[in-house]
């Protein structure tokens, strides 16, 4: 085995020209393999053609058992593929036991939210009797009522507003369009920062001119938008790891839980794939799992 591997990497440095940092990782490896197997078999590691598919997907279970990140069993699957592909090359095994092994999947992170009760405490906290206090709270109502991305919402528009229908027009990810709905709260917040903002001196006019200005007129940053939700986050006494997007988390999130249809909050998302979406079903899923076994009397 430690003769192969040799090889192995004497091939990755002559030929592929692989850095010292790659060699170090491949040798890494192949040397928790060798391990790996002489515990398992009481003895020296098999040589690379005495090593199985079982072998290898035990060695996979060992892994995942002792807390590896998929992305990290992944990567090492990576390196037996590779290796047993050249032994293939030279001939010295007859098959790459590593080829039909899928990597792990990936957990996926479940996006960060806020309880329906915290948006109430977020949105309550800009002050209403000034300018930039109406202006960020028509901002976080707008953020939270149609579920926009922070690149949208500073990209709207006064012609993208229709305020009687209570609708926004949206640009989303590779130029799609989608429009969104806005409840009536997002509406009565717009409506009296539009009042307010008719008085600014440098107040811009037509329907490219954008809704939401700083102080000079100019449309708002993406990072003053940031900013702003850190301020009235720890104002309101919540998790200062709520990002802008956690709004839109939380819009995708409350709307599941009261019933909503998955492909529905796929449309209102402006998601392309559904899949996309999914990832809110399992945080629906996860509140539904708690709430039960809270309840549930044979549930633990």
């Amino acid at each position: 085995m430690n003769a192969s591997v040799e090889r192995f990497l004497n091939h990755l440095r002559a030929e592929r020209n692989a850095s010292a940092l790659t060699i170090k990782s491949y040798r890494e490896d192949l040397e928790a393999l060798a391990e790996y197997l002489a515990e398992t078999r009481g003895g020296d590691p098999p040589p690379p053609s005495g090593i199985s598919v079982l072998d290898l997907r035990g060695y996979v279970a060992a892994l995942s058992e002792a807390g590896y990140a998929p992305a990290t069993v992944s990567r090492r699957l990576a390196s037996l593929r590779s290796f047993f592909k050249f032994g293939l090359r030279e001939g010295w095994v007859d098959t790459n036991p590593a080829k039909p092994l899928r990597n792990p999947r990936r957990h996926r992170k479940l996006p960060h939210f806020l309880s329906p009760e915290e948006i109430g405490r977020l949105l309550a906290s800009p002050p209403t009797d000034r300018a930039a206090g109406l202006r960020d709270r028509a901002i976080l109502e707008t953020m939270y009522s149609a579920g926009l991305r922070i690149g949208e919402l500073v990209a709207v528009s006064d012609g993208d507003l229709d305020l009687a229908a209570g609708i926004v027009r949206v640009r989303g990810k590779g130029r799609r369009e989608r429009l969104a709905p806005l409840g009536s709260y997002a509406v009565d917040a717009l409506q009296q920062w539009l009042a307010r903002r008719r008085l600014h001196v440098h107040e811009p006019t037509g329907s490219d001119a954008p809704m939401f200005v700083n102080r000079f007129g100019r449309r708002i940053t993406t990072r003053s938008v940031a900013r702003m939700l850190e301020k009235y986050l720890k104002q309101a006494g919540l998790d200062t790891r709520t990002t802008p997007h956690s709004l839109r988390h939380s819009f995708a999130t409350h709307l599941l839980d009261r019933g909503a249809d998955i492909r529905s909050v796929q449309e209102l998302l402006g998601h392309k794939s559904l899949v996309t979406t999914q990832i809110y079903t399992h945080v629906s899923t996860a509140a539904l799992r708690r709430i039960y076994e809270k309840a549930h009397p044979r549930a633990g």
